[in-house]
């Protein structure tokens, strides 16, 4: 498997540093508000590549997504709302967690808070205070850039390059405008912990340094986020990491594109975003993974109602296959004819491929282009194959499902094991049929069009008639 690191600007071999175990760490959210929808992408990327790993490698993924749940955007929304900074915290850090599960995302290894590892970030910072790479003015401490050899490899920026910005902090304090706050100086109605420099609260950009560290210990594989955090969030870690410990830190470092709503990257601060839980009011979870993973993750993403409407109509096409398979062979539990063996066996090259390309830098757009010709093919085989064949449609439909998995696909529950809804339908198929069979086609066509009406559409066939659901 090849990833594109952004450390080294190139494609490299990857496998977990102990050959087993993956230790990947995901920047999480800032929780003051509900997540939008450019939030949402590394969520849904990142979790994506944790299961492909596990389900096509064998590897085991260790998979830790921190929760800030105190900083600067904190403190100034609860100034706004009259709430405290842990009760405001404690309302996003829920409401994201109950987004993930909307979603269908597995919950991570470990989801630290930035509360809850204080004494080990002021551990941190008085080492680099101890070894000449920070310095303390008046309670702030800052990290001074120009300890660290190499400052700017990951943003491919040098120091004579950078200035400060929009993404700098600026003082009259600091020794140079781009070193950055490791601990900040205790204000007025602010949270604040004790330090050796006083009170006050770490920066942000030591905290991920800390919960990597302590939730991966060497397993430093994968750092992963938005590439709007490769400087100077990400960057600042490498720094930090680098004077506090001979220890490589992370050797791979992945970065998806942003979201765009019509010309701008989407940012709450331009006011052009939707909230993710809005979008999932209107389109099922599968919708947007489907969305989300037709574009590759380190390009931009055009966000467009159009784009989760075709995505919608793209999973229903693939859904029904499914459906249609389920309902057909439901109760045939033997095994297919000769010609459908020989099928089953022309399905393998469609796993092989989709791992080739699954392979190619975490390649979604070519696994998604893999599963349609493949539904392709099942159609074609569906339309001419009779008898015993059909029951390769088992095998076709499973595999269907191996491949959606790690893009969180195709996963709803099957037909067949709709319990007490599918023996109910059978019962006014075969009802149907019966009334059929006796000329009282008024009295059929009559259950047929109520059955409509809640959804459900009876297919006739010379296999028999089969029922499947309408997607929502």
């Amino acid at each position: 498997m090849r990833l594109y690191n952004t450390l080294t600007k190139s494609l490299e071999e990857f496998v977990p540093s102990d050959g087993s175990t993956v230790g990947m760490y995901v920047c999480g959210p800032t929780v003051y508000d509900h997540l939008h929808i450019g939030n949402v992408r590394p969520v849904l990327v990142f979790n994506a590549l944790r299961r492909y790993l596990e389900a096509f490698h064998g590897w085991r993924v260790v998979y830790v997504q921190n929760v800030t749940d105190v900083d600067d955007k904190l403190i100034n929304r609860a100034a706004e709302t009259g709430q405290s900074v842990e009760a405001l915290a404690r309302t996003y850090t829920d409401a994201y967690f109950a987004l993930q599960d909307a979603l269908g995302v597995e919950r991570p290894s470990a989801s630290p808070r930035a509360t809850e590892h204080i004494g080990e970030m002021v551990e941190l910072i008085a080492r680099m205070v101890d070894n000449g790479s920070a310095y303390v003015r008046d309670g702030d401490v800052y990290f001074r850039v120009s300890s660290v050899e190499g400052y700017g490899r990951l943003s491919g920026r040098s120091l004579d390059e950078q200035e400060a910005g929009s993404r700098v902090e600026v003082s009259d304090r600091k020794e140079n405008a781009l070193d950055f706050t490791l601990w900040k100086a205790a204000k007025p109605g602010e949270p604040d912990w004790p330090s050796p420099w006083g009170r006050g609260r770490p920066g942000w950009h030591t905290e991920c340094v800390v919960m990597s560290r302590k939730h991966l210990g060497e397993r430093l594989d994968i750092h992963a986020g938005g590439n709007d955090l490769i400087f100077p969030h990400h960057e600042n870690e490498i720094a930090q990491a680098r004077v506090t410990s001979d220890k490589p830190f992370f050797r791979f470092w992945m970065h998806n594109g942003m979201l765009h709503m019509g010309e701008q990257e989407m940012h709450k601060s331009l006011g052009n975003f939707r909230y993710a839980y809005e979008i999932l009011e209107k389109h099922e979870a599968e919708t947007v993974w489907y969305f989300y993973l037709s574009r590759h993750y380190r390009k931009p993403l055009d966000f467009s109602d159009e784009g989760l409407d075709a995505a919608a109509a793209a999973v229903a096409r693939v859904r029904r296959l499914l459906e249609d398979a389920d309902s057909e062979l439901r109760g045939d539990d033997g095994p297919p004819g000769t010609g459908g063996r020989d099928f089953v066996r022309k399905l393998a090259k469609f796993r092989d491929r989709y791992v080739e390309v699954m392979d190619d830098d975490f390649n979604t757009v070519g696994g998604l282009g893999v599963i349609q010709e493949l539904v392709n093919e099942i159609n074609r085989f569906r339309a001419e194959a009779t008898g015993e064949d059909r029951r390769a449609l088992r095998e076709a439909a499973a595999l269907v499902r191996e491949l959606g998995c790690p893009l969180g696909l195709f996963q709803r529950q099957a037909a067949a094991d709709r319990g007490c809804e599918a023996e109910l339908m059978d019962l006014l198929v075969e009802l149907r049929g019966e009334l059929r069979r006796r000329k009282e086609f008024a009295l059929g066509d009559r259950i047929r069009d109520r059955l409509a009406e809640v959804g459900i559409v009876l297919k006739d066939s010379p296999q028999g008639t089969i029922w499947t659901k309408n997607a929502p």
